[in-house]
């Protein structure tokens, strides 16, 4: 199993950011400058071709640590971020764009899907040797509570199939923006913690009644639907319910 080695630091505004790698899998780690160890921490997945450390992914991990004196960690998916492309992400990104190009609704969905199915394959157990060297680190531990923080996109789609296959999660906060498919709704229907999903009720590709038969598969009893008007690139985590996660997680002593 790899080890965390952190390998830059910096603090401002009471939260300490630091910069990781585990084997060749980048991270970064936000946290309290002072509190309690073993707080909550709370994994973050980021949108479709985006990194692990944009300004609004960045802002909502500061104000949970902020907030609630949490932890929270996010990766690059693979492809994204300061990983590496493959022959096969440069092959899928371009099929995207030529499919946008050419109006191709039925294309742009058919290689989107085939593109997450394959990133949420292996970005699952990427996340999960990260939870596991995370749990080594003497102020996080094997009993910090854990959620996923998620977003909305590619975080969704990496998110769902994870807080089904992790047992160590136990709230998660999803949401809409990317194509529904048959292994997603099955992976919900095995998720029983409680979510927290935001829909973008105008999305300019995702079908919105998809994404209300994703939000009805999941087997929690404890779930709660936002919409919010516009598409996934516009939608920001507003008026949600802020107490989810302390509410499932507890808050630092």
């Amino acid at each position: 199993m790899h080890s965390v080695r952190f390998t830059t630091e910096t603090v401002a505004d009471g939260v300490i950011e630091r910069d990781f790698l585990i084997g060749e899998i980048p991270g970064v780690l936000w946290s309290p400058v002072a509190g309690p160890a073993h707080a909550p921490l709370v994994l973050m997945g980021h949108g479709g071709g985006l990194h692990r450390k944009t300004p609004a992914q960045a802002a909502r991990a500061r104000g949970l640590v902020t907030a609630h004196g949490y932890t929270v960690a996010a990766i690059d998916a693979p492809g994204h971020g300061e990983r590496p492309r493959s022959a096969d992400d440069e092959q899928a990104r371009t099929q995207m764009r030529e499919a946008v190009t050419a109006g191709d609704a039925a294309g742009f969905e058919s290689v989107s899907v085939r593109y997450a199915r394959r990133l949420a394959q292996q970005a699952v157990p990427e996340w999960q040797a990260t939870l596991d060297a995370l749990q080594q680190l003497p102020e996080i531990g094997a009993d910090a509570p854990v959620g996923y923080g998620g977003g909305i996109s590619l975080g969704t789609a990496i998110g769902i199939p994870l807080t089904a296959a992790e047992p160590r999660i136990r709230a998660a906060i999803l949401g809409g923006g990317f194509f529904v498919y048959q292994q997603q709704l099955d992976a919900a229907r095995r998720i029983t913690v409680p979510v927290q999903f935001l829909l973008p009720w105008d999305d300019e590709y995702v079908d919105r009644q998809s994404c209300i038969e994703l939000f009805d598969a999941f087997a929690s009893t404890d779930k709660t639907l936002h919409a919010k008007p516009g598409d996934h690139r516009r939608v920001r985590w507003v008026g949600v319910d802020d107490r989810f996660l302390p509410r499932h997680l507890g808050t630092p002593a």
